[in-house]
This record gives structure tokens, sequence and C-alpha cells, in this order.
């Protein structure tokens, strides 16, 4: 060990630090990225992807390999599996669970976990359903109370696990129980309400714009927006002198965002053309990606799942945020129920039932979201969902039975914790955890 020598005789006060010159020297071989690919281009991109991968740190990497293999493998199968069609489908499909799945990402970062959205989900619908249709009040009012409802809800289970320290597990498989009776008990004997298909929540997942110029449109406007963001972003980092992209890979990011979303464009205008649906969903991605990463409130929600205690400490109002959290996973339950009547126009005893409550929490966890808390992103949503409705459609064009299909998806979910587990094993190793 090379260490700096004091002189015989110095005084305490005069000793100069003791400094260990190569633990100073490994503290700072975790180079930021950004450093990395501005001195040493491509070989800097794969310094930095080989360090991840030794610590563990695969990001949506196998996600996005894994819909590459699904798209491979059923597309082989099936040559309809790639149509317009079929993936406009998966595409609308996809929106309710993907909703819910936001708000369970949500309470997936305080490291607990939601077991009533299934059930508030169905209450969604129901409330709507019956003050719309029984009751003839205006529908945009029915679908605010139900929203409202929905928080109010999610509330009341975060106020029991928050103020009164029940657990969080218990509390919600409390609340599945007894939202699923009271929608059971507002659908009444009949146990089904049609809702009209033309109105505001009918046409949530019926309403395509049919102009080519909408999906190109929003297409261009997603791109844009990534590179100016981009770009400030890197002169705001440049200017404090901390590490910023440089602009050849905020350009050839932007380049891959392009290919991807207008290829998408030009898909959806093969067949109806741009789903309603889609655009809602995308619109809350981007704006709860912003809330969680650019806000005190997401930072706060982050610290809750990385450490309860120093997140007191710090003087962060624990219980308060808590409570936000499972009112934020309420709402989007909520939102969810609304698309799932939506798409078969009605309201029945079977909402919010069967697999939907698996499939919603299959689809933050395989996106990339832990269960352990403190790390994940509501776009882990979408990557998620979209490899659960694709399994699902892809073995319903080959026949598969229901049986299969939930044996396949608890597969894949297992797989993924097994994967989240060891990597989270793996960075701790690392010294990253």
């Amino acid at each position: 060990m090379n260490l700096d020598k004091t002189p015989e005789g110095a005084s305490g006060a005069d000793r100069a630090p003791v400094v260990n010159t190569e633990a100073a020297t490994a503290a700072v071989t975790a180079v930021d990225p950004r450093l990395l690919v501005r001195e040493e281009g491509f070989a800097g991109y794969l310094s930095e992807f080989q360090r991840k991968l030794s610590a563990g740190d695969l990001g949506s990497l196998p996600v996005v390999i894994g819909l590459i293999l699904i798209g491979a493998v059923f597309q082989t199968l099936n040559s309809h599996f790639l149509s317009a069609e079929n993936l406009s489908n998966i595409a609308v499909t996809m929106v309710a669970t993907g909703m819910m799945a936001v708000g369970i990402i949500f309470v997936l970062l305080l490291g607990e976990i939601d077991l009533s959205v299934g059930s508030v989900s169905g209450v969604s619908g129901a409330i709507v359903a019956v003050l719309t249709v029984t009751h003839g009040m205006n529908e945009w009012l029915a679908v605010a109370v139900a929203l409202v409802s929905g928080a109010a809800i999610g509330a009341l289970h975060g106020f029991f696990f928050a103020r009164l320290g029940a657990p969080a597990f218990a509390v919600t498989l409390a609340g599945l129980l007894f939202w699923l009776g009271f929608m059971l008990q507002l659908l009444g004997e009949n146990g089904t309400i049609n809702i009209d298909s033309e109105g505001v929540v009918g046409r949530l997942t019926t309403y395509y714009f049919t102009d080519v110029a909408a999906a190109y449109g929003l297409a261009a406007v997603a791109v844009a927006v990534f590179l100016c963001s981009g770009l400030l972003d890197s002169r705001r980092r440049a200017a404090a002198g901390i590490p910023s992209r440089p602009p050849a890979d905020i350009v050839l990011r932007t380049a891959l965002l392009a290919v991807i979303a207008f290829a998408a464009a030009f898909v959806f205008n093969q067949y109806k053309g741009l789903p309603l649906a889609l655009v809602l969903f995308l619109a809350v991605l981007v704006t709860t990606d912003f809330v969680l990463r650019r806000t005190a409130y997401g930072r706060m929600i982050i610290a809750l799942g990385g450490s309860v205690e120093a997140s007191r400490r710090a003087g962060i109002n624990v219980t308060a945020v808590r409570i936000s959290v499972f009112a934020v996973a309420g709402t989007f339950a909520a939102i969810g129920g609304l698309f799932w009547a939506s798409k078969i126009a009605a309201a029945n005893q079977s909402a919010g039932a069967g697999d939907l409550l698996m499939n919603v929490i299959a689809a933050a966890v395989i996106g990339g979201t832990s269960l352990f808390g403190g790390r994940g992103r509501t776009w882990n949503a979408l990557l998620g969902v979209m490899v659960i409705v694709s399994i699902q459609y892809g073995l319903a064009l080959e026949g598969i039975a229901t049986p299969i299909q939930y044996m396949i998806t608890g597969g894949v979910l297992l797989a993924t914790v097994v994967i989240d587990s060891v990597t989270r094993r793996t960075q701790r190793t690392a010294g990253r955890a």
C-alpha cells in the first residue's frame, strides 16, 4: 500500500491525512458514460456496456430482446401477427392494462404492492354505467366522479397503510374483496349495464385519427421534442460543468427514435389510423415520467423506495407521500377501468376479475420495475404490457388454450423476477446497490 508518511514528531494537528492512492484510484473507475462517449466514441459505448453487464445493470435490454423474439417467433408461426390490423389491435388492447400498470409502478417504487387495482377498475366502470345509464347523469361528470372515487379509494388504502401501520399487502387484499362486492352491488341483479358506444367512454378505444397526417405529425413532434430536450439538457449540464451527452450521441438516439416512431405511424396508417387510446397512453407516460424524474415529488418517491428512515431524516413527509402514491394507483386503476368498459362497451361482473391483476403487476415487473423498490420508470409499463399482450395475441392466433396462456405468462413473470433478484445481488457485489 502506498501511504503518505507523516514526519516523526509532528503533532496530531499537524499530521497530513493518510491517503490510500490505490483506493482513491479504484473509487473513480466508474466514469460517467457521457465522458466515455465523448472521449472514445463507439469504444466508449462498448466499454460502458461491458461495465453495466458485469455489474448486472441490464436496463430494458432483456425486454427489448424479448419483444423482438416474440415478434419473430409468432410471425414465423402466423404471417398475420405483424399485420397492421393485429398490431393496431394490440396497441389498443394494451392501454387499459398499461394505464393500471403505471399506477402500480408508483407503488412498487415504494417497495410495496397494491392488490386492489383490479377491483377498483371494475368499480370505476360500474360507477360510470350506473350514473349515466340508470340515472341519466352527464357522461363527463360521471367520468369525473369515477376518477375521484378511484383516488379516494387509493388514499383510503394508503391511510390504513401509512398512518395506521397495517401491511399494504393485507390492506389492499381486503380492498380487493370489498370493492369487488361493492361493484357487484352497484351493478345489481342483472350484472351487466351496456354503455353508449358513441359516448365519451365508448369512444376511448373505438376512435381513430384517420388522417395520415395525424400519425406522422405525432411522430414528428415526438422526435423534435426529444431532440430539443436532449440538446437543452446537454447545454445546461455543460454550463454547470457536469458531464453531458455529446451532440453526436443525442443525434444518434434521436435517429433511432425517429425510425421507431415513423415506422409505427406507417403501420397504423395501413389500418384505421392512429388510435386515440394509444395517444392518451403515451401522453400519460410522458407526464408521469417527467413527474418521477424531474420533480421533487418524484424524487421523494424514489428516495422512500431506497430507504424510509433516511428519507424521514432528510425531512420527507413519509406518511403524506405514501398516501398520495396509493391515491395515484387508485386513480390509474379507475382510468384503466374506463378503458376496459370502453373495450367491451359495458360494465359487467367480470370487470377487474380473472387475470387482470396478474397482468398489471406482471407488466410493471416485466418492463423493468423492481419489486424491491427504488428502481423503475413509468415507460416500463409500455414495454411490459407490450410483452404480455403480444404473447396473448400470438397464442390466440395459434389457437392455444387459455390455461396454457396463463402458464406461459406466469413463466415469463417468474423469469423476470429471478432476473431482478440476480441483478440486485450482482449490483451489491459490484458495490452499486
